[in-house]
């Protein structure tokens, strides 16, 4: 048998410094919003000279004045995907763009896709993520309340916040665009998350009406040691999927995958040693749940 429980100390120290700095890193540092949040043109081209390269769509697209822009490859080496914040909601921006390439290159390029979001739109798209967010945790909080006694959903609840609060840190610390596709990343990090955590209350519960001499710290333990198997399986398998979408599944869903592969890591470590260590700090026993029993 794993002793877990003999880490709880560490990991839950480890864990608070990983939350203060996420929580410093998103106060000042900031999440690096695409142009679904914050307005913008997103164009993806497709070269059919095989010797144009990145560094030579830059130089010409930054004499067009354009502000801020990211040009990066995606698929093969002949797709481009260009973004750049269109602040003044020119409209003949892409004719512009279209002209000085064709000028520089030749007719050497296929516009595949142009997407343009407005700054009212994206402030729209960016309310309804966080209240998305929101919501899907106030439904688990509820859901857990209901299922299991408070002392459950608190630690269920703690977890939840610290997959995703630092999740998001990692993605300010690195520097990773956050949109429409992160958000759903996130949520699907929740649902996951909440998933093995409610696994493991089962086995915790079960196993308290089980062994009314065995200690909360040690049956914690335990629990997890029973259900390990199924974490263990569930979690590398899923990872195997994120991980080959994050190297073969092109640029676009780089951020999506790289979302996920944290929320599963982080996910399966807060089920352990967040949600468990919570129970053992409000000493949790058989009493709670024959009480809760009761009154059911």
């Amino acid at each position: 048998m794993i002793r877990f429980n003999r880490f709880y100390n560490k990991f839950n120290i480890l864990s608070s410094v990983l939350i203060i700095t996420s929580l410093i890193l998103l106060t000042f540092k900031g999440l690096n919003f695409g142009i679904d949040f914050k307005g913008g043109t997103l164009i993806e081209l497709r070269a059919t000279d095989k010797k144009i390269n990145v560094s030579n769509l830059r130089d010409n697209l930054n004499q067009i004045n354009l502000g801020d822009v990211s040009v990066k490859k995606f698929g093969n080496n002949q797709d481009f995907l260009i973004k750049f914040e269109n602040k003044e909601n020119r409209k003949d921006i892409i004719e512009k763009i279209r002209s000085s390439l064709n000028k520089s290159f030749g007719n050497s390029f296929d516009f595949r896709r142009v997407e343009n979001v407005g700054p009212k739109v994206s402030s729209e798209l960016l309310k309804s993520g966080v209240i998305a967010i929101s919501i899907s945790l106030a439904v688990m909080l509820i859901y857990i309340w209901i299922r299991f006694e408070w002392q459950f959903s608190l630690g269920a609840i703690i977890a939840l916040f610290h997959d995703v609060i630092v999740t998001l840190g990692l993605f300010s610390l690195l520097n990773l665009e956050i949109n429409l596709s992160i958000i759903a990343a996130v949520l699907t990090i929740v649902g996951y998350s909440m998933n093995d955590t409610v696994v493991i209350f089962d086995r915790v519960r079960e196993n308290l009406r089980k062994y009314s001499d065995i200690k909360i710290f040690d049956l914690t333990n335990i629990s997890i040691n029973e259900t390990l198997s199924r974490t263990l399986i569930t979690s590398v398998t899923t990872l195997l999927a994120l991980l080959s979408i994050f190297f073969f599944g092109g640029e676009v869903l780089k951020g999506f995958s790289l979302a996920m592969i944290f929320g599963v890591v982080f996910g399966t470590y807060s089920s352990i040693y967040i949600a468990n260590t919570v129970l053992v700090r409000l000493k949790v026993s058989q009493k709670t749940i024959l009480k809760d029993d009761e009154k059911n």
